[in-house]
């Protein structure tokens, strides 16, 4: 909505008010909160709070911002572009110093929360006394505590100053989604939070495992104190169980694949931490096998199971040495990355890590020679991620085109920034032709035990060291498949490379060198033997 405010004034009145604003703002952008240099920036008056929210069209209801801000921001609300963009550059550091998406915990830690231990007492097993008195309150609180009829846990609910409050990690791992900017502007409006966060007390810390959104979005609004449900001495797998339950069989909340491996991973430390309890074993202790925890834990057994291939292939996935974890899109909504964590779970992932494989030899088998199989099994997986990461995309996919509309671009003549080293990562990222390619490669591993008289199941190949020929045969079929003309024939992007295939499709083109209805797409059918050979 116009401003007939502004529409009145003249030139230099626009500009005197700028001026004005700008100073009153300590010469930084409402918005993005950098420096405006008013002789070289170009600049926008708007309403802070907009007409259409009955904001007045007066001037302390205006700020000043970059115009390039202004004209990007998401919200016609000045107030929310501003936190919004705060939590963007929050995020941007936190992805830029360790390849993650921000959480709780890194809100908490810029607003100047996650300080001070909780103390407390309680008294007479009903009542929790408690104080904050390291925030310079001194006073002494109680509140009843609730037993839960159905579970028996112990709660009650208290109101925290931030300081005292921490991100559960274990529980609830998940980073921050894009639906934060809803949750901001609902509560903005003075709508209230329907579920409070839940949080337990863990080494004196008070750490919130569930609503960890709904937190994030008081504190943006300027929240100094929330009210929170915390758990007194809860059974930390119940806890951990019960949020799992709740983002796959239950589907009350949205969990993505990454997220749910790491709970199962959680789940499946606190099963083998339980096992060496109820054996009077040490901490230190790993003289049992997948097989005995599966044995014991009886009525678990399948989830067990799952345990153990999710903890697996959560420690591929987010191993620090993992190059590959940079060019995937976790959150499965951005446009800036090749793969998807799905397309990487059922290709990737299911390709080389087995589901139906639990191990009788107990946990620290031949850990102090190095040759322990499920970290070798890790450890040469990640190393093969590497190789994919060096040969395709690292210095030549650029996050900063993305993927999004690559073909169609290419039939607009709208691609000059597309480089052929940006085309072939995207295409041979795309999921069912990634799928394919690498049902070769594992050919090419198992051939190579074969021709060197070695029996192996298909299931424990990468828990044997390979050879060092092995990898140079990797390497090699990664460089020709890299090679193959297709990949940046532009003049491909309307015919084989439009939309999405089915892994049928390209499984035909790979086999035959053909398409279903007979077009040439590969000079001659994909042969993993020739593929291992050299690159002329």
């Amino acid at each position: 909505m116009a401003s007939k405010y502004l529409s009145s004034l003249s030139k230099d009145d626009y500009s005197n008010l700028t001026k004005k604003l700008w100073s009153i703002q300590n010469s930084r952008c409402f918005i993005c909160e950098e420096e405006i240099d008013l002789e070289v920036n170009s600049t926008n008056i708007d309403h802070i709070i907009p007409l259409a929210n009955k904001g007045k069209d007066i001037e302390e209801n205006f700020a000043v911002t970059h115009e390039s801000c202004n004209k990007s921001k998401q919200d016609a609300n000045l107030k929310i572009a501003k936190i919004l963009a705060r939590l963007k550059k929050i995020q941007s550091k936190v992805q830029l110093e360790g390849n993650k998406t921000a959480s709780l915990d890194d809100i908490l830690k810029y607003y100047k929360g996650s300080k001070f231990e909780f103390k407390y007492s309680i008294e007479n097993n009903n009542t929790l006394k408690y104080s904050f008195s390291d925030n310079g309150d001194n006073t002494i609180y109680k509140t009843p505590i609730f037993i839960d009829n159905l579970s028996g846990e112990k709660s009650c609910f208290i109101e925290v100053p931030i300081e005292y409050l921490f991100h559960d990690k274990i529980i609830n791992p998940r980073g921050i989604n894009r639906s934060i900017g809803k949750l901001i502007k609902e509560f903005d409006k003075g709508n209230p939070q329907l579920h409070l966060s839940l949080a337990r007390i863990n080494n004196g810390k008070l750490q919130i495992f569930d609503g960890q959104h709904k937190a994030v979005a008081q504190i943006l609004l300027g929240t100094k104190k929330m009210v929170i449900r915390v758990f007194l001495e809860p059974n930390i797998d119940r806890l951990t169980e019960t949020n799992t339950n709740a983002g796959s069989l239950l589907r009350q909340i949205a969990f993505d694949k990454s997220i749910m491996r790491q709970l199962n991973n959680t789940l499946y430390a606190e099963r083998v931490k339980r096992y060496q309890i109820e054996h009077d074993l040490k901490e230190d202790n790993f003289s049992f096998s997948e097989q005995q925890l599966i044995d014991y834990f009886k009525g678990d057994g399948a989830n067990i199971k799952k345990y153990v291939t999710d903890a697996i292939k959560h420690s591929v996935t987010n191993s620090k040495d993992n190059k590959l974890k940079a060019y995937i899109d976790f959150e499965g909504k951005a446009k800036d990355l090749p793969i998807s964590y799905s397309a990487f779970d059922k290709t990737i992932l299911s390709s080389f890590i087995s589901t139906k494989l639990i191990l009788k030899t107990p946990i620290d088998y031949k850990t102090d020679e190095g040759l322990n199989p499920r970290e070798v099994e890790i450890n040469q997986i990640v190393k093969l991620l590497n190789i994919l990461a060096e040969k395709i995309y690292i210095n030549k996919f650029k996050p900063e085109i993305g993927v999004s509309r690559i073909e169609k671009k290419i039939i607009d003549k709208k691609d000059t920034d597309i480089t052929d080293d940006h085309l072939i990562a995207y295409r041979i990222s795309k999921e069912e032709i990634l799928h394919n390619w690498l049902l070769y490669l594992k050919m090419v591993i198992k051939a190579y035990y074969t021709n060197t008289g070695k029996m192996v199941n298909d299931n424990e190949m990468f828990q044997i060291p390979f050879d060092e020929q092995l990898w140079t045969n990797i390497e090699n079929f990664i460089d020709n498949l890299y090679h193959l003309p297709l990949w940046k024939d532009r003049g491909m992007a309307s015919t084989f490379f439009a939309g999405k295939n089915t892994y049928d499709y390209w499984k035909t083109i790979f086999q035959t060198g053909k398409s279903l209805d007979g077009a040439q797409v590969l000079v001659k059918p994909l042969n993993f033997i020739d593929m291992i050979k050299p690159l002329n």
